[in-house]
């Protein structure tokens, strides 16, 4: 009985998470921390540094059923470029799904602003990309079958480094070192539009790129969509007026240069359905991962 009462409370806290809007303790809308049972559900990660920083460090789970060099999904947290964590901002399943779908997956942290500049983020993007093929041997890693994915924030900073080569020849590598880039969420593919509409995120925005119109400029993944790009991007979006915009911009530059690139909406709305599209990916009963899923094993074919 007592055992039947336990299982019952556990399934109602679970329900009640579910609907949850998780916030930071700066009361910032967060994703929601990873919990011990699902961390034991995964298999445990390695812990690697990229560089001096203590927020240059990735965590890597092994792909799981396969033999041989498998692909890599290399994740990057949103946060508004000022706040997030791979230990808080990743959501639950990710660490799961990837591994057992037979890709090794790795979630990222990077020096965030007001440390450092927006440039710095995505050239850490770029390193920990680096480290992990520098690593690949030994981590089981196909070098030659990769995609970064990123949510809001990560959304914007793997958009701008499979779109402007400089992030990647910087530490060695190309555009032609990724198969794609899927960029969850985001609203800030051409910055100096977003900041233009205002809005909830103003302040944010300014804080990270700026008053000056042609560094907005230069960090806007779609004013580089000439080639070379990386060669395929999904863009799956939740039903926010400027990510759904946004993300439209970007696809219709993507495709006027000839890369391959796809945008595909899922129900939700405002922060909170911009939280749950992260938090469920990886989710096999959220709609949006076999979509990914079947994006994935085409990329990665």
């Amino acid at each position: 009985m007592v055992v039947v009462v336990l299982v019952a409370v556990v399934a109602v806290a679970a329900l009640l998470v579910v609907g949850r809007i998780w916030r930071d303790n700066r009361g910032r809308v967060a994703a929601p921390p990873v919990s011990s049972t699902t961390r034991t559900a995964a298999s445990t990660p390695r812990t690697i540094s990229y560089g001096s920083s203590k927020d240059q460090v990735y965590d890597v789970w092994a792909a799981q059923g396969v033999e041989g060099p498998a692909p890599l999904v290399m994740f990057v947290h949103g946060g508004g470029w000022t706040q997030g964590s791979k230990d808080t901002a990743s959501g639950p399943y990710k660490a799961v799904h990837y591994p057992q779908r037979g890709y090794v997956y790795a979630s990222i942290n990077y020096r965030l602003v007001p440390d450092v500049t927006v440039e710095d983020e995505a050239h850490d993007v770029a390193a920990a990309l680096a480290s992990l093929l520098a690593h690949a041997g030994e981590l089981g890693i196909d070098p030659t079958r990769v995609v970064i994915m990123g949510h809001s924030a990560g959304a914007h900073l793997v958009a701008l480094v499979g779109t402007d080569e400089s992030y990647l020849t910087g530490v060695g590598l190309s555009e032609s070192s990724l198969r794609g880039v899927i960029a969850i969420d985001g609203a800030a593919y051409d910055v100096p539009a977003q900041v233009a509409v205002g809005g909830l995120m103003h302040d944010r925005y300014l804080e990270a790129f700026g008053t000056d119109p042609a560094r907005q400029t230069a960090l806007s993944p779609t004013a580089h969509t000439a080639s070379p790009n990386a060669p395929a991007f999904l863009l799956p979006h939740v039903q926010r007026v400027d990510g759904v915009a946004q993300s439209k911009e970007l696809v219709a530059a993507l495709k006027a240069a000839g890369t391959s690139a796809e945008e595909v909406g899922f129900p939700g709305t405002g922060l909170t359905g911009h939280a749950e599209i992260n938090r469920r990916m990886g989710d096999e009963t959220y709609e949006a991962t076999p979509v990914v899923d079947a994006w994935l094993a085409k990329v990665f074919a």
